[in-house]
């Protein structure tokens, strides 16, 4: 059981989820706002990806990346800051013919992926340690060529990966990233549970993965939708670290749309009742060794 629990909020994704609450933030505004209600409510860090303003579907504009970490750091609110890297690797294949592709893809090299990371050097960048299907006809790519060079420039900058495995191919992944000595030790991975192709939220799922980690590493797991909750009590009592937000359920129970704060309050109630405490950002940094360069 892991006592001492960094909790991050993931605040908006990249899901078409902004038509089904008014709650899931578009704008950096809005996006930073956010950073700063769940830093008010409890929580260690923010997972933080940006929209596109217009359409409101996710995006990877610098400026938006720019803005919200400004933002956050004006407002003086102390929070870890975990920016995704995950945007620009999605492939749409036509439906009768899948050699043609659709207006949904957005492939670029891993160095524009990266942009934002460079410039603002983050405590945590995330990183999708594997390929996978998203819906019907949507394939996003991770090349391990990709994720080796992120994981080296990564580690050139001092900002530390978060190893996303969604299944345990994606563990073999990062553990080559590892071996290879791209990764700075201790390794931190976030395990992500329930997404359609991906492991299940379950008890099984978590501990088959974490049987595959590498000695002193640390971990986290979150699971979607009506998983939200039942993982943060389940990642607690198997020794990890725990996440909610946005990006992952909109209810704070049946019916009840929630806030990330409101989400944030909620786990941080359950790790409570547990016997655990939530870390503030500061201890969250030193448990996880990381570095903050502002």
């Amino acid at each position: 059981m892991n006592r001492d629990v960094v909790l991050t909020c993931a605040l908006t994704g990249a899901g078409d989820t902004t038509s089904k609450s008014e709650h899931v933030p578009v704008t950096p505004k809005q996006i930073a706002a956010a950073a700063i209600e769940a830093a008010k409510a409890g929580a260690s860090a923010v997972h933080v990806h940006v929209r596109d303003i217009e359409t409101c579907k996710g995006g990877r504009n610098p400026a938006h990346f720019n803005e919200v970490v400004e933002r956050v750091r004006e407002s003086g609110t102390d929070i870890v800051l975990n920016l995704t890297v995950g945007m620009g690797g999605q492939l749409q294949l036509a439906e009768q013919d899948p050699r043609l592709t659709g207006d949904a893809t957005d492939l670029v090299p891993a160095e524009e992926r990266f942009q934002h990371i460079e410039e603002l050097k983050p405590e945590i960048c995330t990183l999708d340690c594997g390929s996978m299907n998203f819906g019907e006809d949507t394939v996003v790519i991770n090349r391990l060529m990709d994720l080796r060079w992120m994981a080296k420039r990564a580690r050139e900058l001092g900002v530390k990966p978060e190893l996303e495995v969604f299944d345990m191919g994606q563990m073999q992944h990062a553990l080559a990233l590892i071996k290879e000595g791209l990764v700075e030790d201790p390794p931190l991975f976030q395990f992500c549970l329930d997404i359609a192709s991906g492991a299940p939220a379950t008890v099984e799922a978590i501990m088959a993965m974490r049987s595959m980690l590498p000695l002193g590493a640390n971990w986290a797991a979150f699971g979607i939708s009506r998983a939200q909750m039942p993982m943060v009590a389940q990642a607690m009592l198997l020794g990890g670290n725990c996440r909610v937000g946005l990006e992952d359920s909109l209810y704070l129970s049946k019916g009840v749309l929630a806030t990330n704060g409101q989400l944030v309050a909620k786990a941080k109630h359950i790790i409570e009742e547990l016997g655990g405490q939530v870390l503030c950002p500061e201890a969250a940094r030193d448990k996880f060794k990381l570095k903050k360069q502002w």
